[in-house]
């Protein structure tokens, strides 16, 4: 997996097709955004107990329609990150907590469905303070809305701190502090290092290696 620090995190899905003991009265092609907006509050009361027991934070479950059967999505996250492993593990925790909810009668999702369990990616909007702290250290857009008539404006910059009731953001102009409530969802900004600098820097390893030899070959003479 992808370390949190670097630009991307590839999603693991860990899911199988699974077809659960419901009614397939529901199970029907064109399905209105009521019915899986209720399959979505369903499976997130079962799923967010189990996520929130093994120490994780459930930052989003959403339900859709892939040809005759659902996709259900869970996203989850933790201070720190959260690797293969612990996905993996959630994942069965979750597929094992929905059997039992359709066990004992629950109609969590009608018909067959497959589960993907998954890490937030980069394109993953920051609306709350644990998202913002979770990201210190990178490069963030951000709409502020100050003033008096209130005005939009879009700043960037770097997440030099966060808690619970703001953060600061170091920008050209030297670091500046928002209360959340004057932020609309920040974007991570994706950043790629320049060919010419990973060159130079490598250049720079070859002869600190060189230097290195000589003064072997030295000490042996």
């Amino acid at each position: 997996m992808t370390q949190r620090g670097r630009a991307t995190r590839p999603t693991a899905p860990t899911g199988r097709p699974r077809q659960t003991g419901g009614p397939r009265g529901g199970d029907r092609a064109g399905a209105s955004r009521g019915d899986l907006t209720a399959r979505r509050d369903r499976l997130r009361a079962v799923i967010e107990p189990v996520v929130t027991g093994a120490g994780y934070d459930l930052e989003d479950v959403s339900v859709s329609r892939a040809g005759r059967r659902h996709v259900v999505r869970v996203i989850v996250d933790a201070d720190g990150g959260i690797n293969l492993d612990a996905v993996a593990v959630v994942s069965r925790s979750v597929s094992a907590a929905l059997d039992a909810a359709e066990e004992s009668g629950g109609d969590i999702v009608a018909g067959e469905y497959q589960l993907e369990v998954s890490s937030p990616g980069v394109d993953r909007p920051l609306t709350l303070p644990r998202h913002w702290r979770r990201n210190a250290g990178r490069l963030v857009k951000v709409t502020v809305r100050a003033g008096a008539p209130a005005v939009d404006r879009q700043v960037t910059g770097r997440v030099a701190a966060a808690d619970d009731e703001r953060v600061v953001l170091e920008t050209e102009s030297g670091p500046v502090e928002h209360r959340y409530a004057e932020l609309g969802p920040g974007r991570v900004q994706v950043e790629f290092h320049r060919l010419d600098e990973i060159d130079e820097a490598d250049e720079v390893g070859d002869d600190t290696d060189e230097d290195d030899d000589d003064d072997v070959e030295d000490e042996e003479r």
